[in-house]
């Protein structure tokens, strides 16, 4: 009775699922919002609506970060006929005004801490004070 040689097992040779000669026993890699439950979407790769990915942006008023078409993108807007220093904002809610924008929450809470902290002016890079009478408006915000 002739038996054959005994062979070392190599990683390559072994299921798996079979623990490695240390006792420790490789786990693969999870995809991507795997563990979550069957319905589970990955708020990192996708919309809100769950379809597609979409780039996030950070509101300026409370800094939280949100997907694109969650919040409203606001431009500012130069009256360069009176040469008057004081900027003006505008509501761009389609995204296709020209020039550096800020992303805030449509909510008077955000809208409200993003005036209080003087956001709209460091997100937007000016110098000169803003006028925010214009996005205030859109929001259906009463300004004093």
């Amino acid at each position: 009775m002739k038996v054959p040689p005994a062979t070392r097992a190599t990683a390559y040779d072994r299921p798996d699922d079979s623990p490695r000669s240390d006792g420790v026993s490789p786990a693969p890699p999870e995809p991507r919002g795997a563990g979550r439950g069957l319905n589970a979407v990955d708020s990192s790769v996708a919309d809100r609506t769950g379809l597609r990915a979409e780039p996030s942006r950070t509101c300026v008023g409370c800094r939280g970060s949100d997907s694109w078409s969650a919040l409203l993108r606001v431009v500012a807007a130069t009256d360069e006929d009176t040469g008057n220093a004081l900027v003006t904002l505008r509501p761009d809610p389609r995204h296709r005004r020209p020039g550096r924008g800020a992303w805030l929450h449509p909510t008077p809470k955000c809208f409200e801490l993003a005036v209080r902290r003087k956001a709209f002016g460091r997100g937007l890079r000016l110098q000169a004070g803003v006028d925010v009478s214009a996005v205030a408006r859109h929001l259906g915000i009463q300004q004093p």
